[in-house]
């Protein structure tokens, strides 16, 4: 019977457990809920004391209201103010009158050409190519001139010649003219033999000038063909710097323009590096603040931190009415390769 008793009691439903295990859940859920809520409440107050951080560091980093260079910023909260650079900074720009913009310019450069019309049989320079004052840049075909030197060169020694015959016949009419004025004397010649002995003089005289002035003629044609000859021989009219070359072997060169074909104009551009400077447009309203002389820092594009210095030319006395501008010219104090023609360049004009 015990046996069945303990079987029974196995099978038997226990009311209490049911019950215990019905309320764990409940304490579990509670338990989820408070931990959620003092996360979040850690979080905020975690963030609370992050937004407060900073004011308090600036606060404790207010200096006394005696303290200079100081700004008051929002919230009552003092800040300083950097002064280190931004200062220096400051009291330069203090000292400019006007900001302006214009470009390298160069007072001597030009495009060398040939004064006739030739074909280049050699072009002896190259971009970039230093070269000195009458230094040979290139040659043109001088067979025919150098044939027309020789003709001159001919007609003057004819010339020449002729001088020496006048010279011989005036002698003679000279010798002739005292035989007859001796036999006149003594009536051995006629008055006739001694007027056209006389006449015989003065032409030959005549002769003797015409084939000087004919020589002396002769002379200036040599010269003159020796020139032209010397123009087919392209030479640098100054010292520079070759920045274009544009013409190259058996092209024509003209002085001129040939009316849209392929004939060139030019040899090379030169560019004397001496001679650069700084051409400003100032609005016509500021240019009472710009004064010859005048200190002037400028600025390249290209290299902006180099300070150059500079000063005022000359302010051009003409205004332009399209921009209402007047030009200004500047004098570049340094002479450096970094600066070449047409850059770009910034300029601030200081006080005087």
């Amino acid at each position: 019977m015990s046996e069945k008793k303990e079987l029974l009691s196995q099978l038997k439903i226990d009311r209490e457990e049911e019950t215990n295990g019905g309320v764990k859940w409940p304490i579990i859920i509670l338990m989820i809920l408070i931990i959620g809520i003092g996360t979040t409440a850690s979080v905020f107050f975690f963030e609370t004391d992050n937004k407060k951080d900073p004011e308090i560091l600036i606060a404790s980093k207010t200096p006394e209201p005696s303290t200079p260079n100081q700004k008051t910023v929002s919230n009552d909260i003092t800040a300083p103010e950097p002064i280190p650079r931004a200062s220096v900074i400051q009291s330069d720009n203090s000292a400019t009158v006007l900001d302006g913009s214009g470009y390298i310019t160069a007072r001597r450069m030009a495009t060398v050409s040939a004064e006739l019309t030739g074909r280049v049989i050699d072009v002896l320079v190259e971009e970039g190519m230093q070269v000195e004052k009458g230094q040979v840049l290139a040659r043109l075909d001088d067979a025919l001139a150098v044939v027309n030197l020789k003709l001159a060169q001919a007609q003057a020694n004819a010339s020449k010649a002729r001088i020496l015959s006048a010279e011989a016949n005036f002698r003679e009419a000279e010798r002739v003219l005292n035989r007859v004025s001796k036999l006149q004397s003594n009536n051995f010649s006629s008055e006739a033999r001694l007027t056209n002995s006389i006449l015989n003089v003065e032409t030959s005289k005549a002769e003797l000038a015409r084939a000087k002035a004919d020589y002396e003629v002769a002379n200036l044609e040599v010269s003159r063909q020796q020139e032209r000859l010397n123009d087919h021989t392209i030479r640098a009219p100054f010292s520079g710097v070759v920045t274009i070359k544009n013409a190259q072997p058996g092209e024509i060169i003209a002085p001129g323009s040939a009316g849209g074909g392929f004939t060139r104009t030019g040899i090379c551009t030169i560019v004397d590096m001496t001679s650069l400077e700084i051409e400003v447009d100032v609005n016509e309203a500021f240019i009472g603040r710009v004064s010859t002389d005048q200190k002037v820092v400028a600025n390249l594009d290209a290299y902006p931190d180099w300070d150059i210095p500079a000063s005022v030319i000359a302010i051009i006395p003409t205004a332009n009415r399209d921009k209402a501008t007047v030009r200004v010219r500047i004098r570049i104090e340094v002479n450096d390769q970094r600066i070449l023609p047409d850059m770009g360049v910034k300029v601030a004009f200081y006080k005087t």
